[in-house]
């Protein structure tokens, strides 16, 4: 049995059959998927039906982010829902592969992360895309959170500030190098905080490669990667969306690839036309959260950074995100400025 990092394949094997028995049909397979920067993701096959497992990184965890039981819960809080997520199978004990993980069925569909997937689409099926995007993270807001059991979620009061004084945390945590125009981003965004608008289940990284698409129609068969979720201002999401669209462009992220470097994609610009008509949202002060998108997304790549310097990442282009925390400050800048 080939050794899989962050998973003892046997261990896990006996686990399941004991604690989903009939789940396998023959013998278990564990591949690590490409992609995730964060909590690792691998995909389970016993040859005939297909399974994700999610667990934290290797080495060194942050604060809060990696939280197994929480996101597996959330799973649990939202399948029922009009918000399409996979379904969350067992939430596993941790001794089994040496951390905490959960398993939950495999989601049909594609996602798109590669230039080549995106220049596939014409003009009519990306428009397709970019609207269901949109619509299912409008469904997701819409929720009412104490409705599905997520009333204990977060503490929307205070979020933003929280946020910014988190993901400073996190930076400091992660801290190798001098970053002094993140500094003054994070001192620009804490004096400029907009007022409470009201609160949401936030996904926390909402972005076209955390969706499972139906490539034919457009629509979002599932939505992934929870492990930020939180109860808090909704704005963010769409500013994630927005940064992840057409934001960061020539900025070579090796993440996944950009809608809006395709001409056949719509702009960020119709992702944020098509949510304000669809939540009646203001939207005055989206380029705060811009300006934080970009911030935060900054101090989750010095966080990887830090990770890689100490050869604890898994899987490859964690190198590539370390050169692009400073660009991504001075983008954080030009779109707080609006």
């Amino acid at each position: 049995m080939a050794a899989v990092p962050g998973v003892e394949v046997s261990s896990l094997e006996a686990y399941l059959r004991k604690r989903l028995p009939g789940l396998l049909a023959g013998p278990l397979s564990v591949e690590l998927v490409a992609g995730g920067r964060s909590n690792l993701t691998y995909l389970l096959s016993d040859g005939v039906g297909r399974w994700v497992l999610r667990r934290p990184p290797l080495g060194h965890v942050l604060e809060t982010a990696h939280d197994m039981g929480r996101e597996y819960r959330l799973l649990s809080a939202l399948h029922p829902t009009d918000v399409p997520v996979p379904e969350p199978l067992l939430l596993g004990d941790a001794e089994v592969i040496g951390a905490p993980f959960y398993v939950m069925t495999f989601a049909e569909g594609a996602v798109l992360r590669t230039r080549d997937q995106l220049e596939a689409f014409d003009p009519v099926r990306a428009a397709a895309v970019a609207d269901g995007l949109i619509d299912v993270l409008a469904r997701l807001h819409r929720l009412d959170p104490a409705a599905v059991g997520l009333g204990e979620l977060g503490r929307p009061v205070g979020y933003l500030e929280r946020q910014l004084r988190r993901w400073s945390r996190q930076l400091e945590a992660s801290r190798t190098r001098e970053l002094p125009e993140l500094d003054r981003l994070h001192e620009r965004l804490a004096a400029e905080l907009p007022e409470h608008q009201g609160a949401a289940i936030v996904h926390g990284d909402y972005r076209l490669d955390n969706v499972v698409v139906d490539a034919g129609t457009g629509a979002v068969n599932a939505v992934l990667d929870w492990e930020m979720a939180t109860l808090g201002d909704p704005l963010t999401d769409l500013a994630s969306t927005v940064m992840w669209w057409d934001g960061m462009q020539g900025l070579d992220i090796p993440v996944a690839a950009l809608p809006g470097d395709v001409p056949a994609f719509p702009s960020g610009a119709h992702l944020v036309e098509s949510y304000q008509k669809l939540t009646g949202a203001d939207l005055g002060d989206l380029p705060w959260y811009l300006g934080f998108a970009h911030y935060k997304m900054a101090a989750i790549f010095e966080g990887i950074h830090y990770r890689s310097l100490q050869g604890m990442t898994v899987g490859e282009g964690f190198d590539l995100l370390g050169p692009l925390v400073a660009p991504l400050a001075e983008r954080g800048h030009d779109a707080l400025t609006g």
